[in-house]
């Protein structure tokens, strides 16, 4: 059954919810959320695929992300078993982050942890979630290089916080830009979010961080996803129902 809101990047596998993880899941069913729960390394990664093979509203993104851990790699015969389940729909997250590393002594350890999951994407034909921090430059040459070579490359670049130019850059690669509850609280994103094709939109919440108005300072989760959804519609100045049926279709339509 198609879902009423679609939280596009979560962390439902985060020790944040080991006290209370049933209650957040039952409230995704209440509120007909559907979320995909995204993997920083292997052992977060098998977290959310086993998430997602016990509850319908579950999905799983599979990879490493570029900085939480600089002695981890991508192991891909991990991997290759996690990527067989079905309800494993993108690759990530994976990118380049210099606001925690510094540039010139990481970016090549960087680059090859994204190169090596840019190349699994491809494989097993699966959109990427993309982490970018102080690092949009580097992302879109690397997508650009890609996609040159392979055409089908697709993905979604997560919390975006970019100006207009630099995510038309990113649809013209033909990857999607998603919102997190920041857009309740600060108007520095309006003017993309106005201005963009809303096939091109996601919604998002990254819990448990960045938790929503009216829920601000408190530990977020997916279900809050709705506030998101509202405010992009109110930023927009469209119907609330169009945008949520949009927004839900995106999603599907990445995940196939």
């Amino acid at each position: 059954m198609k879902p009423k809101y679609f939280d596009i990047h979560s962390h439902l596998n985060s020790p944040d919810y080991s006290n209370d993880k049933e209650e957040v899941l039952a409230r995704l069913e209440e509120t007909e959320t559907h979320t995909i729960v995204v993997g920083t390394d292997y052992k977060s990664s098998k977290e959310a695929v086993d998430l997602a093979d016990k509850y319908k509203e579950v999905y799983a993104c599979i990879g490493v992300h570029p900085v939480d851990n600089p002695e981890r790699t991508f192991e891909r015969d991990l991997f290759q078993d996690l990527v067989k389940h079905p309800k494993v729909v993108a690759i990530g997250e994976c990118g380049f982050d210099f606001f925690h590393s510094a540039r010139e002594a990481d970016y090549q350890r960087q680059e090859k942890l994204f190169l090596s999951q840019i190349e699994f994407a491809i494989e097993h034909d699966k959109p990427l979630m993309i982490h970018t921090r102080d690092s949009y430059e580097e992302v879109i040459n690397t997508l650009e290089k890609a996609k040159e070579a392979h055409p089908q490359l697709r993905g979604n670049i997560h919390f975006f916080s970019g100006d207009l130019a630099t995510a038309k850059r990113f649809i013209d690669l033909d990857f999607t830009l998603s919102f997190t509850g920041v857009v309740t609280f600060v108007r520095d994103y309006d003017d993309v979010i106005r201005n963009l094709p809303l096939d091109k939109i996601m919604a998002e919440t990254d819990a448990p961080w960045v938790a929503p108005v009216p829920y601000r300072g408190k530990r977020n989760e997916p279900s809050y996803v709705a506030e998101v959804v509202k405010k992009i519609a109110e930023i927009r100045g469209e119907d609330l129902e169009y945008v949520r049926e949009a927004l839900v279709n995106n999603a599907l339509r990445m995940i196939g």
